[in-house]
């Protein structure tokens, strides 16, 4: 005959409540949930591209890995596990409740005759009389006693430990639950209407007020987990969740209103400690309550968890003093900005989107390490690093800012308020990179004795200013010659090198008389050609200082050392603007400072049901770990007493508990 073949139902059900099936599934989810803590979940998709690089971001995404635990396959994992584990308990709890009520009474003597552990005495004591005094003793031992009486003589059945076999239940319901709070907080909610087409995530840069209604989420959404920024006597009744390339709008059942922010901080800069001074309102405007958040100290109200995430600047409000760097003028024009908006400037090389975005009102900064410089044709043309200083010290406020031409090509600056001191000497700090994943180059311009910037900036324009280098030239031939060498065809050359030289430099800083060099001059006289055009730029400069200085009013530069560094460091400064990138440098002159403190707004009604879960495995571990499941039997018949004892495990202390049985019954048999 042929063997029937299993149907579909009960191949299932073998398959759900099989051992095998359930730990392959607990295991793809503790790998999941390894990849979940180590990788930041829910990130914006940028964060992921510059951190992975656009391949492998494309295969983290088509995997589900920035958002493990509501990704498709994982909550689909969670509900096979559910399934699979009810299964295990519907199928073995019966048993498991019959076996602890169970003394198993009814096994044979022949059957005890076979057991590892067993131990035979003789006595002279009548069975009733050895059966009453070895129940009395395995009572005292903790176990229960269940007396049969069997041909010629009695058997006792005794058990301890029964509540082992409620360990395995407890562990098992103990995923169940923890499974379900998992699904409860999974956003299935959103994923069904999401796959309905009721909701669609949201790409675009817009304000909240004007996300539609497809891409936004009602108060009575069941879990969600979103975060949102709120500056210093502002409110917020919505918040964001991200969500794989775009965002949600989640809409609050009250309105969250920030009084006031406060934060301290380490000796190192590092925040010490923040917290929030909050109001909640409801929709009618009503104050509802008030709270003090902080670190790992929520504000919980309507099954809606506030936590203290972290802080921002909240629209600090800069007045700042700016110049256009490649201008033969030295004017300066105002700007007031504040941080998060945008501003158009226009300049001679063009109009531009300033984009505010950052302040800190102070910068805990290692001096000891190099800074980073945009030159490069330094090595070239001579100059050195900054030097080690090595302790940290507060440089300062400073911002960030983007510069954005009429392309869309933007480059991130920051820029600090207060002078550092580098080398002995003060400089004007403003670093430039062209993409987040990069660190700052700095730009130094050198300040002059008074501590200003001016200086700088007027020698700047008058090295720019091609109506000038004539007479800067013939102010160095003049002090370069003798007398006698004056308006003799000599000067007349020198005066061509200056002015060939400052035209060089003034179309690409030291590049361009590297380029020069390198194409004019041969290769073994290149050397000393650098010498002597290093030489006369110097010279040239310093003269086109007085003239700068004549310009504004002020007296003549003296020859010194202070001097000899300034008009060095403006070379060099002048040489990085051609790399720093931008056309225009912004001082922070004053400030209002606006905190914002970023609040982390969760409801997940499955976080209680994976307490209780977790309660419930720390209880199945304890009974299932620290219960031992030990039974003894004693068959006594005239003059004979065979004790026999098994257990779940054989351990240690199971073979000294049957010794300690053994050696009870010779005792009680005398």
């Amino acid at each position: 005959m042929k063997s029937a073949t299993p149907s579909f139902g009960k191949s299932l059900f073998e398959l759900l409540s099989s051992m095998r099936f359930a730990i392959s599934l607990l295991s793809i989810l503790a790998v999941a949930s390894i990849v979940g803590t180590v990788l930041k979940q829910a990130e914006p998709y940028n964060n992921y591209i510059i951190q992975f690089g656009p391949y492998w971001f494309q295969v983290f995404e088509k995997l589900g890995l920035y958002d493990v635990y509501h990704a498709g396959w994982f909550l689909l994992i969670l509900a096979f596990l559910v399934a699979s584990t009810s299964v295990c308990i519907w199928r073995n709890a019966p048993n498991f409740a019959r076996e602890m009520k169970s003394f198993r009474e009814h096994v044979s003597e022949q059957s005890l005759a076979a057991f590892k552990h067993k131990h035979e005495a003789v006595t002279a004591y009548a069975p009733e009389a050895l059966a009453t005094r070895a129940e009395a003793y395995l009572a005292g031992q903790g176990y229960q006693v269940k007396r049969v009486a069997r041909e010629e003589g009695l058997l006792l059945a005794a058990k301890a430990g029964k509540w082992n076999r409620l360990g395995y239940f407890l562990a098992h319901a103990a995923i169940v639950l923890i499974c379900i709070g998992g699904l409860m907080d999974g956003n299935l909610v959103f994923k069904a209407q999401q796959m309905l087409g009721m909701k669609k995530i949201e790409t675009r840069d817009i304000p909240q007020s004007q996300v539609p209604a497809i891409s936004r989420l009602s108060p009575a959404n069941p879990s969600f987990r979103g975060s949102v920024q709120i500056p210093e006597g502002s409110s917020a009744d919505v918040a964001f969740l991200n969500v794989a390339d775009g965002y949600l709008v989640q809409d609050l059942p009250f309105t969250v209103a920030l009084k006031q922010f406060r934060i301290e901080h380490y000796s190192t800069g590092q925040p010490k400690s923040f917290e929030s001074d909050l109001e909640l309102f409801d929709q009618s405007g009503k104050k509802i309550r008030e709270a003090t958040i902080a670190v790992n100290h929520p504000l919980i109200h309507d099954g809606i968890a506030i936590y203290q995430a972290s802080f921002a600047d909240g629209g600090t409000k800069l007045t700042l003093r700016g110049w256009n760097l490649f201008s033969a003028q030295a004017a300066t024009f105002d700007v007031e900005g504040v941080v998060h908006q945008n501003t158009t400037l226009s300049s001679a090389a063009g109009d531009y989107t300033l984009e505010f975005t950052d302040f800190r009102p102070f910068n805990i900064e290692n001096m000891g390490g190099e800074i980073d410089t945009p030159r490069d044709a330094m090595a070239v043309l001579g100059g050195s690093p900054v030097s080690d200083n090595k302790h940290l010290r507060n440089v300062g406020p400073s911002f960030q800012y983007k510069l954005r031409d009429s392309r869309g090509q933007a480059r991130e600056y920051s820029n600090y308020m207060l002078p550092m001191e580098l080398d002995g000497r003060w400089y004007m700090m403003s670093g430039v990179r062209d993409s987040p994943n990069e660190s700052f180059r700095y730009l130094r311009m050198p300040l002059d004795a008074s501590g200003s910037i001016d200086s700088f900036m007027r020698l700047r324009g008058v090295l720019l200013n091609p109506d000038l280098r004539p007479e800067i030239a013939a102010r160095f031939a003049r002090q370069a010659l003798p007398e006698n060498a004056w308006n003799t065809e000599i000067e007349d050359k020198l005066k061509f090198s200056a002015t060939q030289v400052l035209a060089l430099f003034a179309t690409g800083g030291f590049q361009a008389l590297s380029g020069f060099i390198e194409k004019r001059v041969p290769e073994e006289e290149r050397e000393k050609a650098a010498e002597t055009y290093l030489r006369i730029l110097e010279l040239s400069t310093f003269e086109a200082l007085q003239i700068a200085n004549r310009s504004a009013g002020l007296p003549p530069p003296a020859a010194d050392d202070a001097t000899g560094w300034l008009v060095r460091d403006t070379l060099n400064s002048l040489s990085d603007l051609f790399v720093y990138g931008a056309p225009i440098y912004l001082q922070l002159m004053q400030f209002d400072e606006v905190k914002a403190s970023g609040l982390q707004l969760t409801r997940s009604p499955g976080k209680n049901v994976v307490y209780f879960g977790s309660l419930l495995l720390t209880l199945g571990v304890f009974f299932m770990f620290y219960v031992r499941e030990r039974r003894v039997w004693i068959r006594i018949k005239p003059g004979h007493a065979l004790l026999a004892m098994s257990a779940a495990k054989h351990t240690l202390d199971f073979d000294k508990e049957f010794a300690q049985h053994a050696q009870a019954l010779d005792t009680l048999a005398k």
